[in-house]
């Protein structure tokens, strides 16, 4: 079985799927693994790195596709690369089956079996597969840090020989994985933090990192689905969690925003009118800016500065830490590879709870009901 990873050609895309140390790994379980020339550079990773952990690295990037068995990536492979794909191939990577399922006909008119990373279920067994917690812990990290180079002044509270600076003040709102990173990164830089989540449930555990849980009344509705994620809520109650974060907006010299809602719109949490009560100098990090952007005033990886507020959207801050976020989601891959190989060939256990829905198209078809159904939505 031949597993190929390539050069990622998205514009600003630094990782690489397969680190060396995963490659060993993946030969030792029979496999053999072809990697494109330059491929994991950008991930500090050299041709001679692939090489001495045993792939075969090549320049023919046509040659790489048409013997493939498996395609690792990070981001969805382009029409071109699709094309080239053998019937049968595997592809694995973020392919964003729910923000744009169109763009995986390519791979139902081919025939080629398609598993998104983003669609893993959240269950024990596949924690260490878990692709989008990966990516979310390297975000929120990377956000602070951004807020904390864009702020007029520091993080700590410090004692000095001129006086006392007092701290900055970082909110955060929702808590989940990059949410609970940012608050924990937040607090080491000595910042006091606050974290909003829809969902009461997650006050405990922003509370455990030392920042302060802010919950709005909600009457009782239900804010999270079977798998962990937020639902998304009426207008009534998200606008009485908007007043709230408008009040704790105005003393805040950073608000980082996380909350998004698969395959959805991100929901809209600060407002026009939020923006413009914040303090000059302030700064909003919004992390859903690839889908839609929880601030009403956030573009794509434009800076936006209204009123002394600057508001960044950057939509790929894992690939701005590209060694790390390499490691983990090499990991990630080869952990769910691990259940396609047994000895040495490729077996693709439907039936399997982790296999079964993460795969998207299979056999000429779309699996996964839930894709299938936007994709019928989208062409009537």
């Amino acid at each position: 079985m031949n597993i190929v990873v390539l050069r990622e050609q998205q514009e600003g895309e630094a990782r690489v799927a397969l680190m060396p140390e995963s490659v060993k790994k993946l030969i030792g379980l029979g496999a053999t693994v072809r990697v494109e020339s330059g491929a994991g550079l950008n991930a500090a990773r050299t041709d001679d790195d692939y090489r001495e952990a045993g792939a075969e690295v090549s320049t023919d990037r046509e040659a790489l596709l048409t013997s493939t068995d498996v395609l690792a990536v990070v981001n969805r492979p382009g029409p071109n690369d699709f094309a080239r794909l053998k019937t049968g191939a595997v592809v694995i990577g973020f392919l964003r089956p729910l923000d744009e399922p169109a763009a995986l006909i390519p791979a139902v008119d081919r025939g080629i079996t398609t598993f998104s990373v983003e669609l893993i279920p959240r269950i024990t067994r596949a924690q260490a597969m878990d692709a989008l917690s990966s990516m979310a812990t390297v975000a929120g990290y990377k956000a602070v840090l951004i807020g904390a180079a864009h702020i007029p002044r520091m993080f700590p509270l410090l004692m000095t020989a001129a006086g006392t600076v007092p701290p900055a003040r970082v909110l955060v709102l929702g808590a989940g994985v990059a949410g609970l990173q940012a608050i924990a990164t937040a607090r080491r830089l000595g910042a006091v933090v606050e974290g909003y989540d829809v969902r009461a449930a997650a006050g405990e555990q922003v509370r455990s990192l030392g920042a302060t849980f802010l919950q709005v009344d909600l009457g009782g509705i239900k804010t999270e689905d079977a798998g962990g994620y937020a639902v998304e809520l009426s207008e009534e109650a998200m606008n009485r969690g908007r007043a709230l974060i408008a009040e704790h907006a105005k003393l805040a010299d950073v608000v980082i925003t996380t909350a998004q809602v698969p395959g959805r719109r991100a929901p809209l949490l600060i407002t026009e009118e939020a923006v413009e009560g914040m303090k000059r100098g302030s700064v909003i990090i919004d992390l859903a800016g690839a889908t839609g952007g929880n601030c009403a005033l956030s573009q794509p990886d434009v800076m936006v500065e209204r009123d002394g507020v600057t508001i960044l959207a950057p939509t790929n801050l894992p690939a701005t830490v590209p060694v790390h976020a390499s490691q983990l989601y090499s990991r990630n891959l080869t952990s769910f590879l691990s259940l396609l190989i047994k000895d040495g060939q490729l077996r693709i256990e439907m039936k399997d709870d982790v296999v079964g829905p993460s795969c998207v198209t299979h056999n000429g078809e779309v699996v996964n009901e839930r894709v299938s159904g936007m994709m019928q939505a989208n062409v009537g």
